[in-house]
C-alpha cells in the first residue's frame, strides 16, 4: 500500500456508458488536492462502456470483466487494486461537485473516531436525493413505512421510516448506514471486513457492510459539505422484478442482523406494505390514474412471488 496516497476511487459500470464517462470526467476535474488513483470495473457491458473509458481516460486502471460480477464482487475486485488510506465507492450514475471527494477525505481525517463516511446527494435539478444515508430498520420505522404514515408526515422525525424524514442532510450527523453510491471507508476497516459480502449480488451489500462495521465498533458519519449528483431512482417506475430482488435482500438482511422476533415482525410488515400499496394503487387506478394501475399490478405480482423472496435461501 502506498501510504502517501490519500484515496482510491472505485467505480463499477454496467451498460451506463455516457453516465460512466461523465462520472469519471467529473472525478478527474474535481479532485484537486488529493493524491488519488481510480479503478473502474466494467461488468461485461454491451454498450461499449469499457472501450469508451479506455479511449478517453487511458490513465485509469480499467478492468473489463468477461461476465457480470455484480456490484459487490466487482467492488471487491477493484479494491484489491487500490492503494492509499481510504477507499471511495462511487456509482457510475453520479457527478462529483465542488471538490466533494477532497472535502469528504478532509472530513474523515478530521473525524478519525469513525470508519465510514457519506456525503449529500442531489438530483440533477439540485433537489435533495435522500438516499445517500439510511436508518437501520426497526419495527416502528418500518410500521410507519408499511402503513403510509411516513408518506403522510414526510417531515416528521417521529413518523419517519428508514430514510431519516425531516432532516435535509444539512448538518453533520452520525448515521446507521451509508449508501454505496458515495461511501468512503478507511482501507484498514475494509480489509478487516474483507470487503462486501458477495452473496449480495445487487442491493443490500452496503447496508450489510455498515452493519458489520458497527458490530466491530466502527461508526458512520455524514458530511453535508461533500455533495454529488446521483441520478439513480429519480423517476424509476415500480417494477415487480426489482421489488422482488429488493425484498429478497431485506429478508436476507433481517435474517443476518436481527434477532428472531424482530426479524419476523419486520417480515410481517413487508406483507403489510405490499397490501397497502395494492389497495391504494388500485383505488387510484380506478380513479383514472393509469400509472397507479400498473403499480398495483406490480405489487400484486410481488405478493404472488413470495416464495422467491421468502425462500429458504433467504431466510432460516
Amino acid at each position: 500500500m502506498n501510504e502517501s496516497e490519500d484515496c482510491s476511487i472505485t467505480v463499477v459500470s454496467f451498460n451506463t456508458r455516457e453516465m460512466t464517462v461523465a462520472c469519471v470526467a467529473s472525478v478527474y476535474v474535481d479532485a484537486h488536492n488529493l493524491s488519488a488513483n481510480a479503478i473502474l470495473v466494467d461488468n461485461a457491458s454491451s454498450d461499449g462502456s469499457a472501450e469508451a473509458i479506455a479511449e478517453q481516460f487511458p490513465e485509469i486502471r480499467l478492468i473489463a470483466s468477461e461476465s457480470n460480477l455484480g456490484f459487490a464482487a466487482a467492488n471487491n475486485l477493484a479494491a484489491r487494486e487500490a492503494t492509499g488510506r481510504y477507499i471511495l465507492l462511487l456509482n457510475p450514475d453520479t457527478v462529483v461537485l465542488n471538490q466533494a471527494i477532497d472535502r469528504l477525505v478532509a472530513f474523515a481525517d478530521a473525524n478519525p473516531d469513525f470508519g465510514i463516511y457519506g456525503g449529500r446527494t442531489v438530483f440533477e435539478d439540485g433537489s435533495l436525493n435522500p438516499t445517500s444515508v439510511w436508518r437501520k430498520p426497526t419495527v416502528w420505522n418500518m410500521f410507519c413505512r408499511a402503513t403510509g404514515l411516513s408518506a403522510m408526515a414526510k417531515n416528521s422525525p417521529l413518523f419517519s421510516d428508514d430514510m431519516y424524514g425531516g432532516w435535509e442532510r444539512d448538518s453533520v450527523r452520525e448515521v446507521d448506514m451509508v449508501s454505496g453510491c458515495f461511501l468512503l471507508i478507511r482501507r484498514a476497516l475494509w480489509e478487516e471486513l474483507e470487503g462486501f459480502d458477495t452473496s449480495y449480488f445487487m442491493y443490500g451489500e452496503d447496508w450489510d457492510l455498515c452493519l458489520r462495521a458497527r458490530a466491530l465498533g466502527a461508526r458512520c458519519l455524514f458530511c453535508p459539505d461533500a455533495e454529488i449528483i446521483h441520478y439513480g431512482g429519480a423517476s424509476e417506475p415500480v417494477r415487480s422484478d426489482k421489488l422482488v430482488r429488493l425484498f429478497q435482500t431485506k429478508v436476507k438482511l433481517y435474517r443476518t442482523h436481527w434477532g428472531f422476533f424482530s426479524r419476523w415482525a419486520l417480515i410481517l410488515l413487508l406483507w403489510l406494505w405490499i397490501a397497502r400499496c395494492v389497495v391504494m394503487d388500485s383505488l387510484l387506478g380506478i380513479a383514472g390514474r393509469a400509472a397507479r394501475r400498473k403499480s398495483a399490478a406490480a405489487w400484486r405480482d410481488v405478493g404472488r412471488r413470495y416464495r422467491e423472496w421468502m425462500s429458504t435461501d433467504a431466510i432460516e
